[in-house]
Order: structure tokens, then sequence, then C-alpha cells
């Protein structure tokens, strides 16, 4: 199979059933203080992050203390407790010293069939981080404190993982979604709070610093197509170009190897445009030999031992802002206008979709799930992308068509080769820059809600 499939896979299963009453969708992007929806973004996302100093004052904290400077962090100032963890995965038992956060209640400007959280952090090792989300419906009851990831950069204290098996009455939570089971019920999330919980080993001095921390929710409605829009003017980034099929069998225990791994070769690729690499310290574990070997690492630094692929959309972002000085974020677009705006600033844009062989001229391969980068414009409006799932890495560079591209990419609803109803993404995407941007794309991110 020359096309990946992605943790949307077992989402799109899950919500088939549900598909005829309404397939959710989602989408947002952090947003410093406002909850009114950003100006040139659907109305149907409203993003909420906390990432300045007065964003973390203004939570509760027990044991945390806020790092001062120009990139304000959480940190553990002095530990609020200890406790016994056990990873599920490995089966080891260790005490850990904890520090907590929690963001005030945000009342949500899109009532919203989903949300989906995103971070950026450092953890060093001995240390690790714990991020839980919880709603409250339009009738005034909550969710319990959902589980959105256990997350670490690398894998040497705990297994970074999603959680399974968590929901109530009206929603579940599928791998990094927490998504309502039957949106044609009526039932909506109209606020959300996050509580994150800063993890060392006993005795410890090292902490865990998270820079950025939040939510996207949105109620994008079924649709099999999308609005057709007007192209703008053409630009192409000098993205590098990975294929993720030349690291087939590498590395079988990271989701059966290179030809699941799109969305961290999507990852790596943005990264690397930003001037970041891993250091040769990083890539020490890799064997020698093997091409591109950052590609083996990002996929390494991205595996949900849960969900048991490199396809968790926050892990990938999180994995981004390991490097220097990065924010990443999980959101949703509106249009390819948008994406153009982003574009034309400099800022490239991972997007994920699904389509039939057939629905995407000149891909060659059709797919459930699968993540690509798009780096530029033709002057006629036609996609350039950088998609990994190509022979080599002289063949990533890939010209689609806009009306199929932004179709696949924004549509809620779709049929697989049975003919039967699938979910799609609704114009979920990554979006990764420096800090400090330049004053051009400050303002296109915030006129997109993500800063």
């Amino acid at each position: 199979m020359t096309s990946p499939t992605s943790r949307r896979t077992v989402l799109t299963a899950a919500l088939a059933a549900a598909a005829s009453a309404g397939t959710v969708a989602s989408s947002a992007a952090p947003a410093s203080a406002a909850p009114a929806s950003p100006a040139g973004s659907s109305a149907l996302v409203d993003n909420r992050f906390w990432h300045t100093y007065t964003d973390w004052r203004c939570g509760t904290g027990d044991g945390t203390r806020i790092l001062p400077g120009v990139r304000p962090g959480l940190v553990i100032a002095a530990p609020a407790g200890r406790v016994d963890h056990t990873d599920p995965h490995t089966g080891e038992t260790a005490a850990w010293d904890y520090a907590t956060w929690t963001s005030p209640v945000h009342r949500s400007a899109v009532p919203a069939t989903e949300v989906i959280a995103s971070w950026n952090a450092r953890t060093p090792a001995g240390t690790w981080i714990q991020i839980e989300l919880s709603g409250r419906y339009a009738d005034g009851t909550a969710t319990p404190w959902f589980v959105m990831g256990r997350w670490a950069a690398g894998d040497g204290d705990i297994r970074r993982t999603s959680v399974d098996n968590q929901g109530d009455p009206h929603s579940s939570v599928w791998t990094d979604t927490l998504a309502v089971d039957d949106p044609a019920s009526g039932v909506r999330l109209v606020s959300f709070r996050l509580r994150l919980t800063l993890y060392r080993a006993p005795g410890s001095r090292l902490t865990p610093t998270v820079w950025r921390a939040g939510a996207m929710a949105s109620d994008v409605p079924d649709r099999f197509t999308v609005p057709k829009t007007v192209p703008g003017p053409a630009r192409e980034l000098p993205v590098p170009r990975y294929s993720q099929n030349i690291h087939i069998g590498q590395y079988p225990e990271y989701d059966n190897g290179g030809e699941a791994w799109c969305s961290p070769t999507s990852s790596q690729m943005i990264i690397e445009y930003w001037g970041r690499r891993p250091t040769a310290e990083d890539l020490a574990w890799v064997k020698p030999g093997l091409p591109d070997p950052q590609i083996c690492h990002a996929a390494r630094n991205t595996y949900d031992y849960e969900y048991g692929g490199c396809g968790n959309w926050p892990f990938n972002a999180a994995y981004a802002a390991t490097y220097r000085d990065m924010n990443a974020v999980v959101t949703r677009l509106g249009s390819l206008t948008d994406v153009e705006r982003l574009v034309r600033a400099g800022i490239p844009v991972i997007t994920s979709q699904s389509f039939l062989k057939e629905e995407l001229t000149g891909a060659g391969y059709g797919t459930s799930g699968h993540l690509m980068t798009v780096i530029g414009f033709t002057p006629e409006g036609d996609v350039v992308a950088n998609d990994p799932a190509s022979p080599d890495n002289d063949a990533v560079r890939r010209v689609y068509r806009r009306r199929e591209f932004e179709n696949i990419w924004l549509r809620t609803k779709r049929y697989d080769a049975e003919g039967k109803v699938r979910s799609g993404t609704g114009g979920v995407c990554y979006v990764y820059w420096p800090d400090r941007p330049t004053p051009s794309r400050q303002r296109v991110l915030r006129s997109l809600g993500l800063v």
C-alpha cells in the first residue's frame, strides 16, 4: 500500500455509523485573550490558548510558578504532592512529584461538537506532563476530566500516550479528539478548561516547562463538497522535500516503518524549513547509513504508544515545538484562501485529508488519512504540495488541482471505496512558526487566531 493511514482511521470508523446524523469535525487556533472568533477565520471555529504571562496568572496553580521572560512558561516551584504512576505500556511503577495548573473556564464562541487540545513544552529527562480537558454542555452538566495526552519529548521515562475508553453519556475521546457522539441530537460543548500536571522524579530540581497550552473547539456542518474559492497570488516556499516511502521497513516498532510516517515526515520538512534540525547526539540511536535519519527520529518522537502510530495530531505539534523557539498548533482553517495568506507570509501548512485515488489527480493512491505539506500555489491557483507519499525525495513536490484539493481537505463527509459514508477532517491542519515572527507574519497569524 503506497498511501499511509493515519490516526483518523480510528475516528472515521467510530463515527461512520453516526455519519447520517452528522459528522463531527474540529478546528481552532490559539488566541491570546478574546473569546471572539478571529477575523478571516471560519465562524465555526473558536480558539483559546494560554501562553502569555497574563494568561498563566489568570489560571490556578498548585505548586507551579510562572517563568518570566520573552517566552513566559509554567514550571514546578515546589511539588504539590507525590504519586505512584504505572506506565501501561511498560508495566513499570514509579513515584513522581507533581504540580498542577488549571486554566480559567473558556466560554467558546462556537458551541462545539469537537475539541482538540495541543501544547508546546520542554520535558528534560526525568520529567513529563499530562494534559486534561473538561467541558460543559449547554444544559449545564459537565464532562469528567478527560486525559488528552501523557507526553514527554523522549521515551526514556514514560511512554508517550493517548488514553482510550474515555467518555460520558454524550461524548467520547478518540485518541486526541473529544467528540460529541451524536451531533444531530443538538448536544454541544459550550465551554472548556484545561488542567496541566507537571511531573518530575522525586527530589529532582528539574522541571518541565510549558509555553503554550489550549484547545480548539468547532462545529463544522456535514458536507460532501465545499464552496469554491478564487485563487490569490502565486508563491512557492523553499521547503525541504522528504519521502516517507524510502523508510519502508525501517523501525517497524514505530507504526510499521515509513509507510505510515506521513505526519512526522511532514512535520520534519517544516521544522527544517525554519532552520531547525536534530543534533548528531539526537540521531546517535539511528542505524548508520540510513537516508534522512531525522525522519526516523521524528517518527520515534511522535509515536503514540496507545494509538500505535505516529499520526497523533497534538503529538506532532508538540514535537515541532521541542525545537528552539518554535510554536506549533493543531487548528482548522476555513478555506484555501486562509492557507494562501499564510503561504504569502512565508508560513507553510500541513493539511490532513482522506480521498479515493480518482479524487486527487496525480496522487496515484487513495488513503483513509494522510498528511502533506502545502508549500505554495501556482499562478492558476493550483496547490503545490510536498507529498511524503512519494517514491523518493525528488518526487515529493506535486501540483494538485485546486478544486480537488480544497474539497478533500475541507469536507466532513465522504464515500469510501465500498460506497460507505466516512468522515473527513473538515480542514484540520498543523501550523508551525518561530517565536517573534515578523510583523507581516504576526498579522496573518493573529487574524487567524493563532497568536
